[in-house]
């Protein structure tokens, strides 16, 4: 998929961030987008962006991606409305801080609802579509976090770990079978985004403090560009798009250390962060 006029595409979680950054993207190559958050107002506000930075149409449909029914009655109505659909970005995603033991059971299944299930239910709901279509690609957000594990984050880990399991086997069952499907898997790191501060956390966790480490000291690469990375790995077909420097340097750091980079940043953490702080 060399050029993406044209192209139906549907963004998950399009309200902010790195979605309403691939919307604006998107349009401003002339593609069609059908777009979908849980928040109304900046669903609204991405929607009157991408109609104004050129796309050739543009649908906005609140949705919770944690819900099955809802999901595949959604996708049925986007192909109805469109006709077709060719990219599906499964990008909404959320955070929650602290460690299990602390965690309680209503918020890890809402992390894994959105996380994990959320991209199940896009890819599962869009795939048939996609394959019919002669010319798609699905696009599925992990993390850095998909590729390393860091502590305080084991809900979040499990999740985008899965995200990427799920991911690269469905390459795999393309290449296959021969169906005219890319898929990618990509790797956010630190990204200036709102998700630290719309994060749960456990009752141990000051949750200001997390936030405020993440968007000062962590978050580097700003939406934009983030988007712009990963529209160039759909154009090029990408098994694997890393975003950001730290993406890089601490997945070569875990594949030159093997399972002993869990003691470097155990040790690392123990002395760099606050015991009321984790890493979101």
């Amino acid at each position: 998929m060399k050029n993406l006029r044209d192209k139906v595409v549907v963004i998950t979680g399009a309200g902010s961030g790195i979605g309403r950054a691939l919307a604006l993207d998107l349009a401003g190559r002339g593609a069609q987008l059908a777009l979908s958050d849980v928040d109304e107002a900046g669903l609204a506000g991405t929607v009157e962006l991408a109609r104004a930075a050129g796309a050739l149409a543009v649908r906005g449909d609140r949705l919770d991606v944690a819900d099955r029914a809802a999901f595949e009655a959604y996708a049925a109505t986007v192909v109805e409305h469109f006709g077709r659909v060719n990219v599906v970005v499964n990008n909404a995603g959320v955070a929650l801080a602290g460690n299990l033991v602390d965690l309680e059971y209503e918020d890890i299944d809402w992390i894994i609802g959105v996380n994990f299930w959320g991209v199940v239910h896009g890819t599962k709901a869009f795939l048939p579509h996609l394959i019919a279509s002669g010319d798609g690609h699905v696009v599925n957000i992990s993390s850095l976090f998909g590729l390393i594990s860091m502590p305080g984050q084991s809900m979040y880990n499990a999740a985008k770990y899965a995200v990427r399991g799920m991911t690269e086997a469905l390459r795999e069952e393309m290449l296959v079978a021969g169906h005219p499907v890319g898929v990618t898997c990509v790797h956010p790191g630190g990204i200036k985004t709102a998700i630290a501060r719309n994060a749960r956390v456990s009752a141990r966790e000051d949750q200001a403090r997390t936030a405020r480490l993440f968007d000062e000291k962590l978050a580097r690469m700003t939406p934009e560009k983030a988007a712009s990375i990963i529209v160039r790995g759909i154009t090029r077909n990408q098994a694997r798009v890393l975003v950001g420097v730290d993406a890089h340097a601490l997945h070569h750091l875990a594949k030159l250390t093997g399972s002993r980079y869990q003691d470097l940043v155990a040790r690392s953490a123990k002395r760099v962060l606050p015991q009321d702080v984790t890493v979101v």
